[in-house]
């Protein structure tokens, strides 16, 4: 179509075989926008265009992307919130007419995708190389392989005794992401088929980075996480890891946690009914 929507926080550029989502920059973009920049979103990538109310005299023009499709979402896996959903456009209400115009153009043009999941990934993971800092460790990818730098301050004793960690992608048959601003955030590796069985506790896992407060955030930890999920994918297709039994924890990496989790409660982040709830279930654990 060559025409441009532009809406709060980003803009549709329909292109002949795509959509190129620009994200805007500024203290109102959520920082996961930023972080992306744009993204080319293929037509095949598409399962269906939406066009619904939005809050405070919006509308919002959403595309539904296929299963697979995307490495981000793949590696999100519904836990991103409404606000920073990569695929809603918000524009004004006035302007409901035109993006329902485009929307009745989107459709037909979408529809030879099918609504099925896709066989391979079809948007572009964020590209390496990519690092953040963990509440344990900084972990930094380029392309190759994962690495995780243990910090003395936060990593368990497990970890730091099992020494700084390097994990070729080869070696790897997916990620585990569980957003930060959920509790006991993380990033967690998992090994391709044959490999030895990782603790249940990812505070004990040296294939894990966990989160807290102000570190592993959002845009930094799920792109990473996408990126290093494409470069699995890319590697060859691999065998569901077996569910590991419950572990014991040690009691100095419970009070570890318990004192964390003081930290959000007196940030304000949790109530005291969750922080009696989830100190119960650590002690629970001992």
């Amino acid at each position: 179509m060559g025409d441009v929507l532009a809406g709060f926080h980003a803009a549709w550029e329909f292109e002949s075989d795509s959509v190129l989502i620009r994200y805007e920059r500024g203290i109102r973009t959520p920082k996961l926008f930023q972080a992306l920049g744009e993204r080319s979103v293929p037509f095949d990538a598409i399962a269906g265009v939406t066009l619904a109310p939005g809050r405070r005299g919006t509308v919002v023009l959403r595309m539904e992307p296929r299963p697979g499709a995307d490495p981000l979402l793949e590696a999100a896996a519904g836990q991103l919130k409404e606000s920073s959903d990569p695929y809603r456009l918000v524009l004004p209400a006035e302007r409901e007419t035109l993006a329902e115009y485009y929307a009745d153009e989107l459709r037909p043009l979408v529809a030879g995708g099918g609504a099925g999941p896709a066989e391979r990934h079809l948007v572009a993971a964020p590209e390496a190389p990519l690092h953040f800092k963990a509440y344990d460790a900084k972990a930094s990818f380029d392309g190759e392989a994962v690495a995780f730098r243990w910090f003395w301050t936060g990593a368990s004793s497990a970890k730091w005794k099992a020494g700084d960690q390097t994990f070729p992608v080869a070696a790897l048959g997916g990620v585990e992401w569980r957003s930060p601003e959920v509790f006991e955030g993380y990033l967690r590796l998992a090994p391709r088929d044959g490999a030895p069985a990782a603790p249940a506790q990812v505070d004990q896992d040296p294939a894990s980075v966990v989160f807290g407060l102000g570190y592993g955030a959002v845009h930094e930890s799920l792109p990473f996480a996408a990126a290093v999920l494409a470069a699995v994918r890319r590697a060859g297709p691999v065998a569901v890891p077996a569910a590991t039994a419950p572990a014991r924890r040690d009691p100095a990496d419970i009070a570890e946690r318990i004192r964390h989790l003081g930290e959000l409660h007196q940030a304000g982040l949790v109530t005291d009914e969750e922080f009696s709830v989830k100190k119960a279930e650590l002690l629970a654990e001992l």
